[in-house]
């Protein structure tokens, strides 16, 4: 079973998927993809970006220096790519599970609700 993933590595890992991003690009994309609940500070972002290469999920593709300053960037590895969608087909038999749930028993609320005089 694989462990769930907090939420920095799910949205840093998230946002890597299809192409090469710079530190800034990963803090902006994941606070855009999140729906702005998941705001990466710099230094939560690059420890989280350390932890990941050194467990091979990820790797620095190249830098460039803009503006008089170094931007490095990363790109998502095949073992990210498969935690990743491990995470998400996690998360799809959660809802589904809950949302079955939730379904069963607002339903059977109304049946058993008292009626309102």
């Amino acid at each position: 079973m694989v462990p769930q993933m907090n939420q920095p590595t799910f949205w840093i890992l998230t946002v890597l998927v299809g192409r090469r991003r710079h530190g800034y690009e990963i803090m902006r994309e994941t606070m855009t993809a999140s729906g702005d609940r998941v705001l990466l500070k710099p230094t939560t972002l690059y420890a989280a970006l350390e932890r990941l290469e050194r467990n091979n999920l990820i790797a620095t593709d190249g830098e460039e220096i803009v503006n008089g300053r170094a931007r490095r960037y990363y790109r998502i590895l095949d073992e990210g790519t498969a935690l990743l969608t491990a995470e998400v087909e996690l998360l799809e038999r959660s809802s589904k599970a809950a949302r079955s749930r939730l379904t069963t028993v607002r339903s059977t609320s109304v049946l058993t609700r008292p009626a309102v005089a």
